[in-house]
Order: C-alpha cells, then sequence, then structure tokens
C-alpha cells in the first residue's frame, strides 16, 4: 500500500483490532513495536487470522469454494444439449430460448454487486448458504417446470443464487492468503467455473440420452444441494478489521462520538461560568452535581452498520472512480466475453458442419477447458514468480504498482503474443474444415493463453483493492457478465453472416485491444493510482 493509502487506513485498523488482538500475541510490550505506525489494513492484526491457519484447512476450504464455483459454469451450459427436448416438450420459440441463457449470464454478472454488500456485514458463510440454496431450489422447480415461463424465471433463480460464489470466493481467498500466494491460489481455484462449460455439455449430453432434460437440472439440484451441506462445516475467514467498509463506518462512528465529547464539554464549561457568578451556596448545591459528570467520550459499544454503510453501489463507484480498475475491468470483460462466444459457437460449427452428436461436441470442447485449466494452474504460478523476482529486485520491499502491475501484469506478457494468433488459427481451421484435431489444438491453446492472461488481472483486482477486495471482484463480475450476455447475443448472427474465419479475426483484434488496456495499466496504472488516492484523501 502506497504511504498516501496506509495514512488513511492504519489509524483505523489500529482502533479496531488494538482492544481485542493485541492480548492475544502474547508478547512482552519491550519487544512489540507499535502497530499503528506500520500496519495498513492488508496487515491489520485480527484474532485467529485466517492467513496463519494450517495449510491442510485452507486447501479443504478451497477445494469447497472450487467445487461451489462449479455451479456458474455447469448451470450456464450443461442443459444445452437438450434444448431441441426442451424447444418440444415445453412449445418454447428459439427466442425464448435464447433468454433462458442470456438471462443467466447477464444474471450472473450483475447479482453478485448485492452478495459482496451482504458479506462485509455477515461474512462469507452465510452469503455461500443462503445463495446456494437459491439455487438449489431455482433448480428443483426448473426440473418440474411445466412452461418455459417458469423455466426462464427458474434459470433467473438460478444464476442469482450461483453467482455470488465466484465474487465472494475470490474474497475468501484473499482472506486466506497473503499477496504473493494469491497468483497460484486464484489459478488452482479458478480451475473449477473454468472446467463447467466443458464438462457441462458431455453431462448434459449423457443425462439427456440416458433419461431426459429434466434429469439435468435434477444433477444441477442434488450438486448444489451437496455444496449447501459442506458449508454448515465451513468456517468463516472474514475478519471486519481488514474490510474497508467496517473501518470507513468506524472512522464515521469515532468521529461522532468525538464530535458528542467536545459539546459536551463545551456545555460543561459554559456551566461551570455560571456556576462561578453565583453566590457560595448555589456552587456548593452545584458542585456534586458537577462532580458526578463524565467529561470523556462515551466507549464505543459494538458496531453496527446502517443501509448507508451497506449499499452496494457506493464501494462499487470508488472502484471505478479509479482510472486502472475501470481499464483492467475493460479489458478483464473483453476476455471472458471471448470465453462464452468461443463455447458458443463451436457448439454450433461441430453441430452443423462436423456432424457431431451431443456426447461428441461435449468431447471436443473439453479440449478448450482442459487449455483453461493448464492456463490457469500454470499461469498463477507465473505470475506468483514474477511476483517475487520483482520483488526481490527491490530489495525485498512491495511497492504498490511494483507488486501489482510490474508483478501481476508483467506475467502476461508472454501469453499475450501467442493469444491472437491462436485465435486467428482457431478461426480459419473451423471455416476451412480442417481435420477435428486441428480445431482441438487451437481450442486448447486459446483457452491456455486467454486464461494465462485472464487470472493475473484478476489477481490484480483483489490486490489493487485492498479492503474493497469483494467489491472489486463483484464490479468485475458485473462487467464480464454485460461483455459476456453481449456476445452471446451477436455471436450467432455474426458467424451466420462473416463466418467463423470472419468472426474471429474480429475476436483477435478486439483481443489486442483487450492486450494494450492491460499494458496501458502496466505503464500508466500507478501514476493513475497515487492521483485516485491523494484526491480521495482530499476529498476525506
Amino acid at each position: 500500500m502506497d504511504p498516501v493509502d496506509s495514512q488513511s487506513t492504519t489509524t483505523e485498523v489500529h482502533v479496531a483490532a488494538a482492544g481485542t488482538d493485541a492480548d492475544a500475541q502474547g508478547q512482552e510490550k519491550v519487544d512489540a513495536p507499535k502497530p499503528a505506525a506500520k500496519l495498513d489494513i492488508e496487515h491489520a492484526v485480527v484474532q485467529d487470522d485466517p492467513r496463519q491457519w494450517p495449510k491442510t484447512r485452507k486447501y479443504v476450504m478451497v477445494s469447497m469454494i472450487s467445487a461451489a464455483a462449479m455451479i456458474a459454469g455447469l448451470g450456464a451450459n450443461i442443459y444445452n444439449p437438450a434444448i431441441a427436448q426442451i424447444e418440444s416438450d415445453l412449445h418454447a420459440t428459439p427466442s425464448q430460448l435464447s433468454l433462458t441463457l442470456s438471462l443467466f449470464i447477464l444474471i450472473q454478472g450483475g447479482f453478485p454487486l448485492i452478495w459482496s454488500a451482504i458479506s462485509e456485514i455477515r461474512g462469507r458463510k452465510a452469503v455461500y448458504l443462503v445463495s446456494i440454496s437459491v439455487c438449489t431450489i431455482g433448480c428443483i422447480v426448473a426440473a418440474t417446470a411445466k412452461t418455459i415461463n417458469v423455466l426462464i424465471g427458474m434459470r433467473c433463480l438460478q444464476a442469482a443464487g450461483s453467482s455470488a460464489v465466484i465474487s465472494i470466493g475470490a474474497a475468501t481467498l484473499a482472506d486466506l492468503y497473503d499477496p504473493h500466494e494469491r497468483g497460484t491460489i486464484m489459478g488452482i481455484y479458478y480451475c473449477a467455473p473454468l472446467l463447467g462449460p466443458s464438462l457441462g455439455p458431455i453431462l448434459g449430453g449423457v443425462l439427456t440420452q440416458g433419461f431426459n432434460w429434466r434429469a439435468t437440472f435434477w444433477f444441477l439440484a442434488i450438486f448444489t444441494g451437496l455444496c449447501t451441506i459442506s458449508f454448515i462445516f465451513f468456517r468463516d475467514t472474514f475478519r471486519r478489521q481488514r474490510s474497508m467498509i467496517y473501518q470507513t463506518a468506524l472512522k464515521r462512528l469515532m468521529e461522532a462520538e468525538a464530535k458528542k465529547a467536545t459539546e459536551k464539554q463545551q456545555t460543561l464549561s459554559e456551566k461551570e461560568t455560571v456556576v462561578g457568578q453565583q453566590n457560595d451556596e448555589d456552587r456548593k448545591s452545584d458542585r456534586d452535581v458537577e462532580a458526578q459528570t463524565q467529561t470523556d467520550a462515551v466507549p464505543i459499544k459494538e458496531l453496527k452498520l446502517s443501509l448507508k454503510d451497506v449499499n452496494p453501489i457506493g464501494p462499487i463507484v470508488h472502484v471505478l472512480r479509479r482510472l486502472n480498475n475501470l481499464v483492467v475491468l475493460l479489458a478483464s470483460g473483453l476476455l471472458f466475453a471471448f470465453n462464452y462466444s468461443i463455447t458458443y459457437t463451436a457448439s454450433r460449427t461441430l453441430a452443423n458442419e462436423y456432424h457431431y452428436d451431443a456426447l461428441k461436441i461435449g468431447l471436443v470442447l473439453l479440449a478448450y477447458g482442459i487449455g483453461c485449466l493448464f492456463g490457469s494452474i500454470l499461469g498463477g504460478r507465473y505470475s506468483d514468480y514474477v511476483f517475487l523476482k520483482v520483488k526481490a529486485r527491490h530489495g525485498g520491499k512491495s511497492y504498490p504498482e511494483a507488486r501489482m502491475c510490474t508483478m501481476r501484469l508483467q506475467s502476461t506478457m508472454v501469453p499475450m503474443i501467442f493469444f491472437p494468433p491462436s485465435v486467428v488459427a482457431y478461426g480459419w481451421v473451423c471455416e476451412e474444415h480442417v481435420s477435428v484435431a486441428a480445431v482441438c489444438v487451437m481450442l486448447f491453446l486459446a483457452g491456455f493463453f486467454q486464461i494465462s492472461i485472464y487470472s493475473s488481472t484478476l489477481a490484480y483486482i483483489v490486490d489493487a483493492n485492498v479492503g474493497r477486495s469483494s467489491s472489486a471482484v463483484a464490479s468485475n463480475s458485473f462487467f464480464r457478465g454485460l461483455f459476456a450476455f453481449v456476445a452471446t447475443e451477436i455471436a450467432v448472427p455474426l458467424q451466420t453472416s462473416i463466418g467463423d474465419g470472419g468472426l474471429y479475426s474480429m475476436w483477435a483484434g478486439i483481443m489486442v485491444l483487450s492486450e494494450l488496456m492491460l499494458l496501458l495499466v502496466w505503464w500508466k496504472g500507478g501514476q493513475w493510482r497515487e492521483n485516485a488516492i491523494a484526491r480521495e484523501t482530499r476529498q476525506s
């Protein structure tokens, strides 16, 4: 954290943590340095620090979150092979079926704004339990739906429930791991939701062929139900001392208490002046009353956040007002939109041009999922490698932009070179109807390079918004959901008019634009962030 940012958060962190956590350290006063001038909100002292938990416990929690994160990807794609059955059974139109997917993506992107705000009050565990339970209810009702309108409504409910894990999951990882570990763990975490779009069609094809389209939603109901049960045993990682929303509310309360104490002192001084002008008997009768009055500030009781504090718009606006955040979020949204476009159009190409059934389509798309998996894991590890390398170059110090831009975004330079060519190659391989083996190779490479870049941008978004990681990731989810919604709506018309070659040549150009945005943040992000912090300090 830069000096300005540290000054704005250190005092609040010390006040919130000192009274409850200092004694728990068990250190003598001689040996313990004063934390008030050194600790930022990222490293605030807390009781039962999740970052100090045993590795086994943290790995189990990451596994639970990753499994739940698969719900989003599976829910969006598992019923695609059953679309023909749904259309016939529920007498639905193609436009109505399109809404079941596009609305799912849009709501899944926007609803995390609400879940992130709730998690800053009630903690992560409550959000996991409520949100996944909502998704389970949506799956059960969808499995028994008799009309397409009910199915559309339940798809919206599924999207709202499944959206929490994507944003709150990343915030939970920030609770559990220090910045130099997050690249690797983010890469591992994102393997699960990235496999969903590839495994979904395979599972959907098997379930539809073996049973019917309703089996896909019964499978989701069982899976989400098991995830809900697992989170009953989840140990909450949220610590309010490391939450900017809580610290802002605490600062507001302290200022109100200080103002109240000052006003009381002024009132007492005025009373003493009046009493001094009275006779001795009056002073004597008043002396006992005045002696009983406390002039110290009233002790601050347990803080209760108000509606103003938990309003999700405020933290989101704060995130978006920083230009470095806005540019990275735009680039990240474009990367994610490409993800949905390629999996959606690839299914149509394999069905129409290669005459594959649902199961074979799912197997081919698995190549893209495996590429994403390797890109997520290796990209995350490489991001941490660059982090430590540049940190060592600076004498072991983590300067804000050296840590976040140079360390995180610098790791995307190599994949940036190869990503656009792999996108163009995929488009023209499909256009020329080359062997499906070539399609699999291009899907693998496109997935590998795309997620290598995306995972680093996600780690940057978390690191660049200390104390607001949940709101920042929710903002990222909103951008990617909005862009993916647009990409899904225009994918088929563009594919029909200009073919796969033209469509993915266009996407390659968009990906170059996305990469240029990231390079711009790598170059100017430090200056933008410092200017934003200075502006926020003046306003506060």
